[in-house]
């Protein structure tokens, strides 16, 4: 365990959300004094329950500049997990909210982190940030290359915008900051309300509907890289720690499926019988979405633990016991 925590003053935004509540407990695993704001509009504090008596809670909204400031005053470091976030189709036909909510948060928090004078922040950015027709692997070198795919346009542009802020606030208020690029993550907490959705918890929880056929949007034939959400926020931590620098960090995994591998791989852990139809009508989104992970082990030494197989039956279980009528 790392001394580099202990009495930590840590504040994380968006901390009763689906990552925030993992990294908040492995913060408080780690003997940081965490405090953590959220408007409970993505979140609950029913995420929070195994810390509920270790942690200071603002109920706030981070858009608003008088609330953040406050909740910023005497933290050593921030997280900054507020995000307005959603599924393809959401993203898609909301570009415009998409990127007004997330440029407001994203400016708003860094802003009353400068002002408090915060040591260190971290940019919590996406690998929406990277186009439709980007090498694969990625490489964060062309994170800022042409135009973000385009079902993610609002987003994609916001996160871009993101990381420039970050760069720009460490030039100019001298803080130590940190970016990472989440790639895909997913389990328990999750969220899954088809409508805004990512791919893992809408076919989970549409499988267990039992719909069937399974309607799965697009080829099937597009590729992602899943991460854990554990070690994510574990990636969160070492980034800060670490590497507190205004380069971007893939935080991905090296393991790349096809959405049809997935969606067979989780009716088959299921045990759910169900035949899958694929509708390409609906879009595929990037082609492919694998990270290159190299920079962010040799600066930081972190390497996933979690495989896709565990991750999920993980996922699963925590799903079957949450949801009680299953």
């Amino acid at each position: 365990m790392s001394s580099f925590w202990k009495n930590k003053k840590v504040l994380v935004t968006g901390g009763a959300g689906f990552i925030g509540s993992h990294l908040v407990e492995k913060l408080v695993k780690q003997h940081a004094l965490v405090t953590v704001i959220d408007n409970l509009q993505n979140g609950t504090k029913e995420n929070l329950i195994l810390v509920k008596n270790k942690i200071k809670f603002i109920l706030g909204d981070c858009q608003n500049p008088q609330t953040i400031f406050k909740a910023c005053k005497n933290q050593d470091i921030v997280f900054n997990l507020a995000a307005r976030v959603g599924g393809i189709e959401y993203n898609k036909s909301h570009q415009a909210t998409m990127l007004k909510d997330n440029l407001l948060l994203e400016t708003t928090v860094i802003d009353a982190a400068a002002k408090n004078n915060v040591e260190r922040f971290l940019v919590v950015s996406s690998a929406c940030v990277y186009p439709k027709d980007c090498p694969v692997p990625f490489s964060e070198k062309n994170g800022f290359l042409n135009s973000p795919e385009s079902t993610n346009g609002g987003y994609g542009w916001a996160k871009r915008i993101a990381e420039l802020l970050g760069h720009y606030y460490s030039k100019e208020f001298k803080m130590k900051i940190g970016i990472v690029r989440p790639y895909n993550c997913y389990g328990p907490r999750d969220h899954f309300d088809t409508t805004t959705s990512h791919v893992i918890p809408a076919l989970i929880k549409r499988i267990f509907d039992k719909e069937n056929p399974l309607i799965v949007w697009g080829s099937g034939k597009q590729t992602r890289s899943f991460l854990y959400v554990e070690d994510a926020a574990e990636g969160m931590i070492r980034a800060i720690e670490k590497y507190p620098y205004p380069s971007a960090l893939n935080l991905g995994t090296d393991h790349e499926i096809s959405i049809k591998d997935l969606a067979y791989k989780i009716v088959s852990i299921t045990k759910i019988k169900t035949s899958i139809k694929f509708d390409t009508t609906k879009p595929d989104g990037s082609p492919r979405r694998c990270s290159n992970n190299k920079q962010i082990k040799e600066k930081t030494g972190f390497v996933p633990k979690t495989t896709l197989d565990q991750g999920l039956k993980k996922t699963l279980s925590w799903y079957k016991r949450h949801f009680k009528n299953l």
